[in-house]
């Protein structure tokens, strides 16, 4: 189990923190709508909270 995590989940939930704050930048530096930006914004602070519990996981697995 925690060689799944840490080498499927971990590495997917950090791209996808990756993903969206870059998309974020460009839609900033573009000046692109701030609806958009905000909506990003959001969506990165949920997914890294997504990251955090799946790498909090990822330990405690590895700790059993």
């Amino acid at each position: 189990m925690s060689d799944f995590l840490s080498q499927y989940l971990v590495p997917i939930a950090i791209v996808a923190v990756a993903i969206v704050l870059l998309l974020g930048l460009v839609n900033m530096m573009r000046g692109g709508s701030p609806d958009r930006s905000q909506r990003l914004m959001r969506l990165r602070v949920l997914l890294q909270f997504i990251a955090i519990v799946v790498i909090m996981a990822t330990i405690w697995a590895m700790g059993r």
